[in-house]
């Protein structure tokens, strides 16, 4: 029987023994063609992840939750947090972004290249600085500026626009804004959020001088998903740069902001293709 459709399974459960097994046994029962699995058990908390890219015969044509359904009986006996998703269906995203666009443009880039497999449908900002460069890769803008008073509006307007949308990840691409705590558990493991990690670490204004004033010779960054604690979200992905004495502040911002690009994009494109899985306070990523 010919094969068509592509799915990923992912799986996240308390471990024990058969889990791979019924999972086997449910696609080969199936006439379903096991194309690329992976795994892993955590022993610190007792979790076992799966991710399991197999394709189907023609007869299971767009039936993501046929399989859902079908699967509930091992699901069931597992405990398992389970996510069936068609390869054809692309994650629907939303970009937010302030008034530093290199993360904005670089995403916008790799994904009218297709190397980003998702549709990015929308960008929110706080200003309107990108308004010209959202229209020439033909993506609605939408300039929603925060009045402090009425910051809670703003935030109102954003779901609205999530949810007549139909927005699957909320990316915030150097969005230099604190989302609420409402706001951040309604939408938990589908918003990332990119930011540098200095070694030492340097918040507040100007990061990138103050890392210049104390000669730092590790310049990184770190994208994670959002909580409500301030960057302290599960980290999907981290990568530092060498730098030196020569470098000036703006070599090392330079540097810095192609480092959280680069970060940015690949936390993207791991999530769209269902490799991250939420354990606890950490990711799984299964690459």
């Amino acid at each position: 029987m010919p094969h068509t459709e592509e799915f990923i399974l992912t799986v996240a459960c308390p471990d024990q023994i058969g889990i791979v097994y019924h999972v086997s046994q449910f696609l080969y029962d199936r006439e379903c063609n096991v194309l690329d699995s992976s795994q892993y058990g955590d022993d610190s908390t007792g979790l076992f992840f799966l991710r399991v890219h197999f394709n189907t015969p023609e007869n299971f044509h767009n039936q993501v939750q046929r399989l859902h359904d079908e699967f509930e009986p091992i699901q069931l006996k597992f405990d398992m947090k389970v996510q069936f998703h068609a390869l054809t269906v692309k994650p629907q995203v939303l970009l937010m972004v302030s008034k530093l666009g290199h993360c904005l443009n670089d995403l916008l880039f790799r994904w009218k290249s297709g190397l980003l497999p998702c549709h990015i449908q929308a960008i929110v900002s706080n200003h309107s600085t990108h308004e010209n460069l959202a229209v020439s890769y033909g993506v609605p803008f939408y300039y929603l500026p925060i009045i402090q008073a009425e910051k809670t509006k703003q935030e109102h307007q954003v779901r609205a626009l999530i949810q007549q949308i139909g927005i699957d990840l909320i990316v915030l691409a150097r969005y230099m804004q604190v989302l609420s705590p409402t706001f951040c558990a309604e939408f938990s493991g589908r918003i990332i959020n990119i930011h540098h990690s200095f070694l030492p670490s340097f918040k507040g204004a100007k990061p990138y001088q103050q890392a210049y004033d104390r000669g730092v010779k590790l310049i990184g960054a770190t994208a994670h998903y959002v909580t409500s604690e301030l960057d302290e979200g599960p980290i999907i992905e981290q990568d530092v740069a060498r730098v030196d004495h020569s470098f000036s502040p703006e070599a090392l911002t330079t540097q810095g902001q192609d480092t959280e690009c680069q970060v940015l994009a690949r936390s993207v494109k791991w999530h769209c293709e269902h490799r991250v899985i939420l354990n606890g306070s950490k990711t799984v990523v299964f690459k």
